[in-house]
């Protein structure tokens, strides 16, 4: 039984409806062309691939906490996704509520586009999604977790960081900011998405020198603490990517099939929510 057989979480992605959920006049980055992927089309994809269910990742590019079309996939396709939306920090109690029941699992944060202060002041918000059993997902890049990692470790609330931490490959391994994302993995409370690969690879697919990387994760983490994700439609992307050839990418990296199982469906049914 090779990858495609197997039962999968796809544990980030993101949906754009500009026609029926028009963008932000103020965001940063407006997704177009092959970019634009609504839920009806990431449908087909999952089945062509057996993808029983996906977390939908709200973007920050073009809708930030405009969460519309996020909350309108949900409603349509309740049985096959949950969500991560985007907020503000000074988001009340009611409103977070409101999002759960709707399927939301948890808040995204985007230090690596908007600065760390956007998670050192949210410590409040860190606090609610806590009580509500919520996650608070972080995405960094290069040595930004060596300032939050010891912030997000004292933190009551589960941790999910995005694309391996985004490490700069030039500064080999042994960096600061990947080593304090493999040392928040003491807390018990972090858990670390296997994702993103072409964000931070200075090689085309199939990316190998971001291998070691997952490895080291995989080590330090565990399975029971990282899940997989595509990142489809493949925000800028610097070359043309594909779902298939990134499934079986994820397949020659951990090839035992109960490991990817572990992975790719036990973890994230337990992490974010999903049925049976």
């Amino acid at each position: 039984m090779s990858v495609f057989d197997e039962d999968k979480i796809d544990c980030h992605c993101h949906v754009f409806d500009p026609i029926r959920f028009p963008y932000r006049d103020d965001t940063a980055y407006r997704p177009a062309q092959q970019e634009i992927g609504t839920a009806a089309q990431f449908v087909r994809v999952m089945d062509a691939y057996g993808v029983r269910h996906a977390l939908l990742v709200g973007p920050t590019s073009g809708y930030r906490s405009d969460n519309r079309c996020l909350l309108d996939a949900l409603e349509t396709y309740s049985a096959r996704f949950r969500g991560i939306a985007v907020v503000d920090n000074d988001i009340g109690r009611g409103e977070l509520v409101a999002l759960q029941r709707a399927g939301v699992v948890g808040v995204a944060f985007n230090p690596a586009m908007e600065g760390i202060d956007l998670v050192l002041e949210a410590g409040a918000l860190f606090g609610m999604l806590a009580d509500l059993g919520m996650v608070a997902q972080i995405q960094v890049a290069g040595d930004q977790m060596t300032a939050l990692g010891p912030w997000l470790a004292r933190q009551p609330v589960a941790i999910v960081v995005d694309h391996c931490g985004r490490p700069n490959l030039a500064d080999g391994i042994a960096q600061a900011g990947f080593d304090a994302l493999l040392r928040l993995a003491d807390s018990g409370r972090a858990s670390v998405k296997l994702s993103g690969w072409q964000k931070y690879s200075r090689a085309p697919h199939p990316y190998e020198d971001t291998w070691p990387y997952a490895q080291a994760l995989l080590r330090a983490f565990g399975p029971e603490h990282c899940v997989w994700g595509s990142d489809w439609p493949f925000l800028r992307a610097p070359e043309r990517l594909d779902y298939g050839p990134l499934l079986t990418m994820f397949e020659t990296i951990v090839p035992d099939a109960t490991l990817r199982r572990r992975i790719q469906w036990e973890t994230p049914r337990r992490l974010f929510g999903f049925d049976a």
